[in-house]
C-alpha cells in the first residue's frame, strides 16, 4: 500500500481542510436549506475575527510606522488570498487618496492569476521570493502574507525573502494559532513578526477556502488598511476626506462630505471645493475656520494632515472674526 505524501498528511491536519459536520447533508437540501447552512456558518466569521483584534492591532502599528517612514504595505498571496490582497490594495487610492505604490499586492502566477486560476503557481517558494525581490522590499516596508492553509509555498517564500531584507512581516491565516506553533511550522514562524489567525473552522464545502476563510481575510484586510489610514488623518469623523475626484460619483460624494462636516449648502460646498482645488480637507478647514485655501493647507500641514488638528490650530490663533 503506497504511503501518503507529506503534503497529504499536512493538509489532513489543517482545520480548513476538514469536513464540516453541520453541512454533511447539504446536498440533500433545497435551495433555502443550503442558504441557511451557509449563512449560519458565515455568522461565525466576525466572532473569529473579533478574537484576533489584539494581533490585528499590533499589525496596524507596524503598517502605520511603515507609512510614516515612507514605506509600503505589500500583500502576497495565491488564489483567493492573493486576489483579496490585490483588491484591498487597489481600493486604497480612490478611497484614501494614496499613491498606488503605497499599498500593493503580488499574486502567485502574476497578473493573469487575478482573472483565471493558476493553481500550480502557488507551489513555488522561489517565485514568492522573486516577487518580493522585484519590489525592492527594504526595512521601511511591511509584507503581509495571506494563506488560508498556512502552508502555501509562494507565501512562505515571500515572507522569508521579506524578513531577509529586514522588512516587517504579517501573516494572515484562517487555521488555528496552535497549529502555527507546531514543529512543522517552526521555520515559518521565524519569518513572522505578527500572526493573525481567525479560526473559522471547516468550510461548508470541504476545502473551499473562498468561503468563510475568504470572508475572514477580507474583514481583516479592511481593518488593516482602514485603521492605518485613520491613524494617518485620512478620515474625519467617519468620512473619507482624502478621496480622489476620479469620477463624477466621487466628486458628488466629496461635496456631500463637505456639507455634512460644515453645514454648508450644496452650492457653497461646490464653490469652496473648486477654490480648494478639489482638496476636501482644505475645503472643510476653509469653511469651518473662515480662512483662504493657502492658510487652510498650511494648518493641515502643521496638523500632520488631520482635519481636527488643523481646526484646533486655526481656533487657537483666533482666525475667526
Amino acid at each position: 500500500m503506497p504511503r501518503t505524501s507529506a503534503i497529504f498528511q499536512q493538509l489532513t491536519s489543517l482545520t480548513t481542510e476538514k469536513r464540516n459536520p453541520r453541512s454533511r447533508r447539504i446536498d440533500t437540501l433545497g435551495v433555502p436549506g443550503v442558504l441557511k447552512v451557509i449563512n449560519a456558518e458565515d455568522r461565525k466569521v466576525a466572532r473569529a475575527v473579533q478574537r484576533e483584534i489584539p494581533y490585528i492591532s499590533r499589525a496596524v502599528g507596524l503598517v502605520v510606522s511603515s507609512f510614516r517612514a515612507g514605506g509600503r504595505l505589500i500583500y502576497a498571496g495565491a488564489g483567493t488570498s492573493g486576489r483579496l490582497g490585490i483588491l484591498d490594495a487597489t481600493e486604497c487610492p480612490p478611497t484614501f487618496g494614496t499613491s498606488p505604490s503605497m499599498v500593493q499586492g503580488v499574486i502567485a502566477g502574476g497578473r493573469k492569476s487575478v482573472f483565471r486560476s493558476q493553481e500550480g503557481s502557488e507551489d513555488s517558494e522561489s517565485a514568492g521570493a522573486r516577487d518580493i525581490a522585484s519590489k525592492k522590499v527594504g526595512p521601511a516596508d511591511v509584507v503581509c502574507g495571506i494563506a488560508a492553509s498556512m502552508r502555501t509555498p509562494y507565501v512562505i517564500g515571500a515572507l522569508r525573502e521579506a524578513k531577509k531584507r529586514r522588512a516587517k512581516t504579517i501573516f494572515l491565516t484562517t487555521n488555528p494559532r496552535a497549529t502555527l506553533r507546531t514543529k512543522q511550522f517552526a521555520s515559518l514562524r521565524k519569518s513572522i513578526d505578527v500572526a493573525i489567525c481567525p479560526e473559522v473552522g471547516p468550510e461548508v464545502v470541504m476545502g473551499s477556502t473562498r468561503m468563510k476563510s475568504g470572508t475572514a481575510q477580507k474583514l481583516v484586510l479592511n481593518m488593516l488598511t482602514t485603521a492605518s489610514m485613520i491613524q494617518l488623518g485620512k478620515v474625519y469623523e467617519n468620512m473619507m476626506v482624502d478621496l480622489q475626484m476620479t469620477s463624477k460619483k466621487l466628486e458628488e460624494r466629496a461635496k456631500k462630505v463637505i456639507m455634512i462636516a460644515t453645514g454648508a449648502t450644496y452650492s457653497h460646498a461646490a464653490k469652496v471645493l473648486r477654490m480648494a482645488d478639489y482638496h476636501v480637507k482644505s475645503a472643510i478647514v476653509m469653511i469651518e475656520a473662515g480662512v483662504p485655501a493657502a492658510r487652510a493647507r498650511r494648518y493641515l500641514k502643521e496638523g500632520n494632515g488631520f482635519v481636527r488638528s488643523a481646526l484646533a490650530l486655526a481656533r487657537r490663533r483666533d482666525v475667526r472674526s
